[in-house]
């Protein structure tokens, strides 16, 4: 087991994420004594797991005690500890709100239709899907049309946009925007998902009050 956790753990290092189908994720996340070892062995370096069953990858991050310590008090911190601009974090939560909120829609109505579809009341759960068949792309020329003055115009909308993609929140193809492996990850849905729904998405692209949502859901 020792090895396999150093694998695992060397790879979450070097690679900042692993798709949770890889044999060394799924035992981490099937395999109770294997999960424990992980989670103590990221603890002892200050650092957590984090999954959960509607991403396609598992990653890791400081623990929230440890913030401080790595990155300091610079103002970047007291917003996020990304290093992300206010509009560059307005521009994450439009794209999580664009991309990640109809995805989980689109991959819980799915579960559903198949459970509801198996004739064996024992049969087992259907597995939620992944991929870019759930979580449709975004077109870049579009999200600057609706968003791009309020997020600072074409040139930080552009340098903002390839920060994303470098930080693994996006990826860019043929000018469109898509689930990048940290999207999912990063930030907490269940704390944001109600604050969009409710329509708050027009508050947080007021970009003097973006950091009241970054504090609390951005890890």
């Amino acid at each position: 087991m020792d090895q396999a956790l150093n694998i695992l753990v060397a790879r979450l290092l070097a690679q900042r994420f692993v798709l949770r189908k890889d044999p060394l994720a799924r035992r981490a996340l099937i395999d109770e004594s294997f999960r424990e070892s992980l989670e103590h062995r990221l603890a002892e370096c200050g650092l957590q797991l984090l999954e959960n069953p509607y991403a396609e990858h598992i990653a890791v991050a400081l623990q929230p005690h440890m913030e401080e310590w790595v990155f300091g008090e610079g103002e970047n911190w007291l917003s996020n500890n990304m290093g992300l601009p206010r509009d560059g974090i307005a521009l994450l939560v439009v794209v999580w709100a664009l991309i990640i909120l109809p995805k989980r829609e689109r991959q819980i109505a799915r579960v559903e239709a198949g459970n509801e579809d198996q004739g064996d009341m024992f049969g087992a759960e259907k597995p939620i899907e992944h991929g870019e068949n759930v979580a449709l792309g975004v077109s870049e020329d579009a999200l600057y049309a609706d968003f791009g003055k309020v997020l600072g115009g074409k040139m930080r909308f552009t340098t903002n946009l390839g920060q994303l993609s470098k930080l693994g929140f996006v990826v860019r193809r043929n000018r469109m925007i898509y689930e990048g492996p940290m999207l999912d990850l990063m930030i907490d849905y269940a704390k944001l998902a109600p604050r969009i729904i409710n329509g708050a998405l027009a508050d947080i692209l007021q970009l003097s009050g973006t950091k009241v949502v970054t504090d609390a859901e951005v890890n």
